[in-house]
């Protein structure tokens, strides 16, 4: 874990905290989008047109535009209220380094998914976020960590 700017971390990759239809406008997704350019929503909308809005658990892999990764991944995680959110947390991140493996990146950094304007619990976000990281079989995996109360909620999930 890490407390940092996302956009400056030195890996392959970043994961996005993404909803299913990708429109990159606030939050986490809306930094990455700006920061990388045009190419990555217009690469976004093109994977919504092909497939429709993607389910809680799924991740997808787009350009990094301007940004200095090999691209960007954005994995869909859940809303408060969808029901089972820490299972489709889980999936989502898991489906995000399955992703990552499948180009052979090793170094995977990510944002607290679900944790800000989805309002996932922070405990529930923190077991899904120390669950994935455990699991993934990935080089190096940072979460990359702003704000301290999800910091507080991953170091108690971490002492565990």
């Amino acid at each position: 874990m890490v407390r940092g700017n996302l956009l400056e971390e030195p890996v392959d990759a970043i994961v996005n905290a993404a909803n299913g239809h990708l429109a990159h406008g606030g939050g986490v997704a809306g930094i990455i989008s700006r920061a990388a350019g045009p190419e990555l929503q217009a690469e976004s909308d093109r994977i919504v047109a092909a497939r429709g809005p993607l389910p809680s658990g799924s991740a997808v892999v787009t350009t990094a535009g301007r940004l200095p990764f090999k691209g960007v991944i954005h994995a869909v995680g859940p809303r408060y209220g969808e029901g089972d959110e820490e299972a489709k947390l889980l999936q989502a991140l898991s489906a995000a380094f399955a992703r990552a493996c499948e180009r052979e990146w090793q170094d995977i950094s990510f944002p607290a998914v679900s944790a800000g304007i989805f309002a996932v619990p922070l405990e529930v976000c923190a077991r899904a976020y120390v669950a994935a990281a455990r699991r993934a079989p990935l080089r190096n995996v940072r979460l990359c960590l702003r704000d301290q109360p999800v910091i507080d909620a991953v170091l108690e999930e971490l002492s565990k």
